[in-house]
């Protein structure tokens, strides 16, 4: 069985070789990566690892009228690895495939799923929780305490990425869920969330979000780390985003995820195979390197960063925010009525819209 993950990185380079062997250890065989505009040695690296026959790596450069991801999913859907992969995911460099069914791989996955056509990865929020400064360490490792495991506000605590069966059914990729879906094809699909439960049908044709206030991780979560230490934010703020050619990170993206109300150390399970996997890579000279090169540009980043009154001040507020607080029940029912309204109408006057 071949498990395709897809991935696009800018200046990620301190976080490649944990990402990767941390899903080696889960069961993907094959990952294709695209990266674009890295000054961190992170398109050294990639190459690297594709002359160790670890990955395909393909340079993605812009212009972009969409963004760097959205390039980089049109180039994947003609790439020969879709064309012999089983199953497929698109994933960020901060999501980690968490599996709690069987022995955490995606073959228990499978087996506990076997009739599914996709299974939805529902993130769970993996808070800073005051973390300052970035360390050499697995994130999966250093930021172990995330948001309840029941949330109905924000309702992107509920976000998914989908692992599909590349059969056919859809016709192309998207950052959440594969699109374009044959209509011939539909009546087949079959979608189980991380809960174990089968979804109804309106997940086939669109949906980004798992269901709301349910506990979506019984099998299976998406551990999201898209904060890490504050200086990391700071970084990740003068990267810009991925999935748009432009597009600010601010405090309101810290302050919807920074959530810290219960520890969850269920990834650890993968810990000693994936330290192992990492050390064999890290033994490389050229890859160790350009690791402990990226460290270095870590730090001179971030303190040319400190030169600049912006940064500064979002520095300064990252340290006065504290963690985020849970809303209570009655107060996230009362948005989500007033989402759920709007969308509504949002769907009698443009039917046709994509969710992703």
């Amino acid at each position: 069985m071949r498990y395709l993950a897809i991935l696009t990185v800018k200046n990620e380079a301190a976080f490649l070789l944990d990402w990767l062997a941390h899903h080696r250890a889960v069961g993907f065989t094959d990952f294709l990566v695209f990266s674009n505009d890295c000054s961190d040695g992170t398109d050294a690296m990639l190459d690297r690892l594709q002359d160790l026959g670890q990955l395909t790596h393909l340079p993605n450069p812009g212009p972009w009228p969409r963004g760097p991801q959205w390039a980089a999913l049109k180039a994947a859907e003609r790439h020969p690895l879709m064309a012999t992969a089983d199953w497929v995911l698109v994933l960020d460099i901060d999501e980690y495939v968490n599996i709690h069914a069987g022995d955490g791989t995606l073959e228990a996955l499978r087996a506990a799923l076997p009739m599914a056509s996709a299974i939805p990865l529902t993130w769970r929020l993996f808070g800073n929780c005051g973390v300052v400064r970035h360390v050499d360490q697995p994130v999966t490792t250093q930021f172990t305490r995330a948001a309840p495991r029941q949330m109905i506000w924000p309702w992107r605590a509920a976000l998914f990425k989908t692992l599909f069966r590349n059969d056919g059914s859809y016709r192309k990729l998207g950052v959440h869920r594969p699109r374009n879906p044959d209509p011939a094809r539909l009546p087949a699909q079959r979608w189980f969330g991380g809960s174990g439960r089968e979804l109804p049908a309106l997940y086939h044709r669109g949906r980004l979000f798992s269901p709301l206030g349910e506990d979506n991780y019984t099998l299976a979560q998406l551990n999201h780390y898209a904060l890490g230490a504050m200086d990391s934010y700071v970084l990740k703020c003068d990267r810009g985003r991925a999935n748009r050619e432009a597009g600010a990170f601010d405090l309101s993206y810290w302050v919807e995820r920074n959530f810290c109300a219960e520890e969850d150390h269920t990834i650890a399970r993968l810990t000693d195979a994936a330290a192992a996997l990492r050390a064999d890579l890290r033994a490389d000279p050229v890859l160790g390197a350009l690791h402990d090169s990226a460290l270095h540009w870590r730090l001179a980043r971030f303190e040319a960063l400190m030169a600049h009154e912006d940064y500064r001040g979002l520095f300064g507020r990252l340290l006065m925010t504290p963690p985020s607080r849970p809303l209570a029940p009655a107060a996230a029912r009362f948005i989500t009525d007033h989402a759920r309204r709007a969308a509504e109408r949002d769907a009698e006057t443009n039917p046709d819209a994509p969710e992703d």
